[in-house]
Order: structure tokens, then sequence, then C-alpha cells
């Protein structure tokens, strides 16, 4: 597997604008994204942006969530070639859950969907 630490260094705040554009592109929202990640890690809307203002890399991101939803597990499939469920680093598995919700979104998937409702 590729080489995590370049990729937990990584500023949130600096892949979040490209997570905001990609569904953009597609005719969804800044709104629709800010869901998404407030269902995957507990966050709201302050203690986001708290996170976005402060340039926090993605492992600390995912470190200081709140709560890692219950349903993550129901997360499956095919990410940058690699099958989600089957990532053993526990924060990459983070990383690409909401790397494949976002692409999901991309992809017109009804919210409920997403949101493994």
């Amino acid at each position: 597997m590729m080489e995590y630490s370049r990729v937990f260094k990584m500023s949130f705040a600096g892949v979040y604008p490209h997570y905001v554009s990609k569904v953009e592109k597609k005719g969804k929202t800044k709104d629709e994204v800010d869901a998404i990640i407030f269902w995957l890690t507990g966050y709201d809307k302050e203690s986001l942006e708290k996170q976005i203002e402060g340039r926090v890399d993605f492992e600390t991101f995912f470190a200081e969530a709140p709560a890692m939803h219950p349903n993550t597990s129901k997360i499956k499939g095919l990410i940058c070639g690699y099958r989600v469920e089957e990532i053993e680093n526990k924060l990459m598995q983070q990383i690409r859950y909401l790397d494949k919700l976002i692409d999901e979104l991309a992809r017109g998937k009804k919210m409920k969907s997403i949101l493994r409702e």
C-alpha cells in the first residue's frame, strides 16, 4: 500500500475545497459535503470551521473527530483501487471513507443512501 505518512500530514483545509468543487461541478453543494462530514465524524458547523481555520492535517482532523459514525462499517467498495472495508490502517481507512462518500455524492447518489440510513 502507498506511503501513508504523506497523506496523514496533508492539510484537511487544503483538500476540503477540492471536495466542494468536485461535487459542485456535478450540481451538488458545499452544505451536502458538510452534512457528509458531520455524519461521518461528529463535527458540527462550528467545530468543522475551527478545524479548517486551524489548517489541521488529516491525522489531527480524525484524531479530534467527536465521534465516528457507528455505521461506517457499512461503507464498502473501491476507492483509488482499494476496497475501503479491507484497508488495515484505521486512519487511512477513515480518510478513504470520506473520499468514498464524497465520490458517491458527486456521482449523484441520494443523501439517504450515502449516509447509510
